[in-house]
This record gives structure tokens, sequence and C-alpha cells, in this order.
């Protein structure tokens, strides 16, 4: 079939992405990726400074586990606060990080044919000894969720004994690892939804984040 001077245009305009392909190869040998200073100081301090005034007005929710149409607020499974970000009314803050998440969305819909159509982000604050137990991000009856994307809003100053790692279960040969992430800032984790168990560890201050996940359908 001959090729229009259109998709031929897009062939040549195409520039391959080290960190998308780092990303892409992480997640095709091991299931999820770490991305450190995937965003940037000045970028994760307006986010953070926005996160922070959106709880401080009392914009926040008690997460619940289950879909929207079943969901149940459980303190002893899942003790954190979230706000859906709208990207419709998003501010310059949250623009700009969907600006990066959406380059990365079209290129692995362009690489791997992933087919990836929505997506959602909610801004996420675990207060002092509060933790998320181990599961998937995804529920029953619902496949949608294909990717699972992390970013964290913590301090410069943050250490690993502030607790609140990501500990995520890999299974290989019939072996089951646990390996623990630290939420340092500007840092990204992208993990596969429907394959990876995960929880957050009890934090000792107060953890930020935005988390969210890309969706087939």
């Amino acid at each position: 079939m001959l090729q229009t001077d259109q998709e031929l245009f897009e062939q040549i305009k195409f520039k391959e992405n080290p960190l998308y392909e780092q990303i892409i190869q992480d997640i095709l040998e091991k299931k999820y990726s770490i991305v450190d200073n995937f965003f940037d100081t000045a970028e994760v301090d307006i986010l953070r400074e926005n996160l922070l005034e959106k709880y401080e007005e009392d914009n926040f929710k008690k997460a619940a586990i289950g879909n929207k149409t079943s969901e149940v607020i459980e303190r002893s499974i899942r003790g954190d606060f979230i706000l859906w970000i709208n990207e419709a009314e998003a501010g310059k803050a949250e623009k700009t990080y969907f600006n990066k998440i959406n380059s990365l969305i079209e290129y692995l819909n362009r690489t791997c044919f992933m087919g990836i159509l929505t997506k959602e982000f909610h801004y996420a604050l675990y207060p002092e000894g509060t933790f998320y137990k181990r599961h998937l991000d995804t529920f029953q009856n619902d496949g949608r969720r294909k990717l699972s994307m992390v970013c964290y809003l913590n301090n410069e100053d943050w250490k690993p004994e502030n607790g609140g790692e990501l500990a995520i279960y890999t299974h290989e040969n019939g072996k089951e690892e646990q390996i623990n992430i630290f939420p340092f800032p500007g840092r990204v984790v992208i993990f596969e939804s429907q394959e990876l168990e995960h929880e957050v560890k009890p934090v000792k201050v107060p953890r930020l984040s935005i988390t969210g996940w890309l969706k087939t359908r």
C-alpha cells in the first residue's frame, strides 16, 4: 500500500525520545519504571504549593476503596485524602503537568500501540501515620486502567526515614520480590496497573503526590 505524503511527513518528523524509550524498556523488562527528575524542582514546588493550598481550603476528601459505584471509606486499608484534577479547568501548574503526561501518552501510543484514550489523576496527601495496604489498581469487570503513575511532590529534604515508600511486588520464577521506592520529589513511578500489587508504607510526615492512571477506553 502506498503511503500518503502526510504519513511520510509524520515518519520524518518523528524523533526518538531517550527518556520515553527507557520507560518503555523498563516496563517491558520488569513491568515498572522509576524516573528521577521527570519534573524539575520549580515544577514540583509550584505543584506542591497548589496541592497544599487546596488542602488547606478543605477541598480534599477522604479516599475510598472500590470504584465510583461502590465506594467505601475504610481507614484500616487506606488513609489518604484526595482531590481529582480536571484537566479542562487546570491552572498553570497543572497544565505543565498534563503537557508532559500528554507527550508521554502520545509517544506510547505511537511507538507501542497501547491505545491509551483517557486518563485520570488526583492530588493525594497521606497524613502522618497513614498508609495504603497491598492492592491492585484495577476493579472487577473493569480493565481500563493500563498504566499507573505516581509523581511525588514532597520537600527537597525528604528522608528515607520519613517512611511512605511505595512497595511494589514482582514475581519471577515463582519467587516474590518486594521493591521499595522512596517518594523523592520529582520522581515518577510508572507500572502496569493490572499486574503489580503494591502498597504505601506508613508515613511519619505528610506525603504528597499526584497519582493517576492511563486508560484504554
